[in-house]
């Protein structure tokens, strides 16, 4: 009995200490998308989610490290957290009777443990009874020798690494329709070229008539509507109207897996005859890996580059990889995530009216 009351307390507060540090670990991975989340769910605008993200993740870390030192462990530490956990379970109920307790991902651990509401709400009432039990065997360090500067200390270096880790854009003024107001840098962006030691398969090959495709019978083609991708009409240095005829545009994360695996179905696709022209906006995260997302696609598109709000903003309550076909300016087919909208080759073949012999 000795050796539990002894061991157990240690026990719980690493456990406490891995579950706060992964959960701070994670929803970095990637940042924006708890970003996204924080915009979602009305917390903060996306010009004040880049700050709030960034805070909420120090907090994490630095509770993931006071719990494992003795300053003000009973008399701030633990009631801190568990005041923390409690206001997280009553925003957790909110959602579950809004939208049910099993749908979605509530970003505990970001994306890289997705987790539904109702666990998260379970694991957070078992983290709190390990946060009671803890309290009635925690003590502080003997009265006059409690630091609270070593707390503040904890927060601000673990804000300042994060800050320093993650950097980012203040928002800028937006101008409406004004297009060189809502990219990162224009220029800089659309001449990010592949540079010559990435080879793409480009080679030509005799025009097979099995390659080519069938159209079927011809269909009326939409009014013309002005969508919400008009402003955008410079990728890779080229003019385009994406109002005007058949376009494919895909929104991109150019870290994303399943983006690339989605660009390189669609470049397949685009070796044959009559397939709409593709454009790519990417999120202007990780933009340096886009040399390395179309060497693994093995194809290349005219593209872009927005900052994080403006390409969320566009994508809307999507995720990527986003793909939608358009016809003068009309969204014929959309494709998002990989739930069950996600992309499939054979359904935008059939969208497009080719039929592959």
């Amino acid at each position: 009995m000795d050796k539990i009351n002894k061991y157990l307390p240690w026990t719980i507060r690493i456990i406490i200490f891995a579950l706060f540090m992964l959960s701070g670990i994670a929803k970095m991975f990637p940042i924006w998308g708890f970003e996204k989340q924080i915009v979602d769910l009305g917390l903060a605008s996306w010009c004040t989610a880049a700050y709030l993200t960034r805070l909420i993740i120090a907090l994490e870390i630095a509770i993931a490290i006071a719990i494992l030192q003795p300053h003000y462990l009973k008399s701030f530490v633990i009631p801190v957290t568990i005041s923390l956990l409690v206001a997280f379970n009553i925003h957790l109920t909110i959602e579950m009777v809004k939208h049910g307790a099993m749908n979605g991902n509530c970003g505990c651990f970001g994306q890289l443990l997705p987790m539904t509401p109702l666990e998260a709400f379970i694991k957070n009432l078992v983290t709190i009874g390990l946060l009671i039990y803890l309290y009635f065997k925690a003590k502080n360090k003997p009265k006059g020798q409690n630091k609270f500067v070593y707390i503040l200390l904890m927060y601000a270096v673990s804000a300042f690494l994060m800050f320093a880790a993650f950097p980012f854009c203040p928002c800028k003024a937006e101008v409406p329709q004004d297009e060189t107001a809502i990219l990162t840098d224009t220029t800089a962006t659309n001449s990010l070229l592949l540079p010559e030691s990435i080879t793409i398969d480009t080679t030509k090959r005799a025009v097979n008539p099995k390659d080519s495709v069938t159209k079927a019978p011809e269909e009326k083609a939409p009014k013309k509507v002005k969508s919400k991708y008009s402003q955008f009409t410079t990728f890779s240095n080229k003019t385009v109207n994406l109002d005007d005829g058949k376009k494919l545009l895909c929104l991109f994360a150019p870290g994303c897996d399943h983006c690339q695996d989605a660009a390189k179905a669609i470049g397949k696709l685009k070796q044959k005859t009559g397939f709409p022209e593709v454009y790519v906006i990417f999120l202007d995260e990780e933009a340096e890996k886009i040399p390395d997302f179309f060497k693994i696609a093995n194809c290349t598109f005219p593209y872009k580059v927005l900052d994080i709000p403006t390409f969320f903003k566009n994508l809307g309550d999507d995720q990527t990889p986003a793909i939608r076909y358009l016809w003068n300016g009309n969204i014929m087919k959309s494709y998002n995530g990989m739930g069950d909208n996600k992309f499939d080759a054979a359904g935008l073949v059939k969208a497009v009216e080719t039929k592959f012999k």
